[in-house]
C-alpha cells in the first residue's frame, strides 16, 4: 500500500461475549499505521456502498468475514445454495467499476479436506465462487502461502 493516506476497511463485527475476537480486533487495531483511516462495514456502511463511493487506497480485510456476515444476515447457512448470490454478484459489481487501488485479502480454503458439516462445505463453496469471480474482474491475484506470495494472475 502507498505511504500515504489508507483506507482500511474491516468486515468484521465485534461480539461482546467473545473476548478472544475482541482481543484479535483489538490487535489488529493496534498494528495499523496511525495515518490509515479505518471504515468497520458491520456497524457503518456496507462494503459495496464504501467500495462504490471511491477514495483513498483501499485495503479490504476480509472477505471470508464479509461473506459469513452475509450468511449470517440472510439465514442462508441452512437456505438453498445461491440465496446470497445477488449480495455476491453486487461486490463484484463494485469491485469491477472501482477506480483506484484497491487490495482485497481472502481466503482460500478449497486446497484443502472437503469440511465434514454443510456449513462447513457451504461456505468453502461460496468462497471459492466468490474468489474466482473476483480474479476475473482483478487486474492481479496474488496468493500468500507460507509467507510467500506467488502471482496467479
Amino acid at each position: 500500500m502507498p505511504d500515504g493516506e489508507v483506507r482500511y476497511v474491516a468486515t468484521s463485527s465485534l461480539d461482546p461475549g467473545d473476548t478472544d475476537w475482541a482481543a484479535r480486533v483489538a490487535e489488529h487495531r493496534r498494528r495499523r499505521p496511525a495515518h490509515w483511516t479505518t471504515v468497520e462495514t458491520a456497524s457503518g456502511p456496507g462494503l459495496v456502498a464504501v467500495l462504490r463511493a471511491g477514495g483513498p487506497p483501499t485495503l479490504v480485510d476480509d472477505l471470508g468475514t464479509w461473506l459469513t456476515t452475509e450468511l449470517d444476515t440472510a439465514g442462508a447457512w441452512d437456505a438453498p445454495r445461491g440465496t446470497i448470490g445477488p449480495r455476491c454478484d453486487d461486490l463484484v459489481d463494485a469491485v469491477a467499476h472501482h477506480t483506484g487501488t484497491l487490495v482485497l485479502v481472502s481466503p482460500e480454503v478449497g486446497l484443502g479436506v472437503v469440511p465434514e458439516t454443510r456449513s462447513g462445505r457451504l461456505f468453502r463453496d461460496e468462497i471459492g465462487a466468490l474468489n474466482g469471480r473476483l480474479a476475473q474482474v482483478c487486474d492481479e491475484v496474488l496468493l500468500a502461502v507460507a509467507g510467500l506470495t506467488v502471482r496467479l494472475k
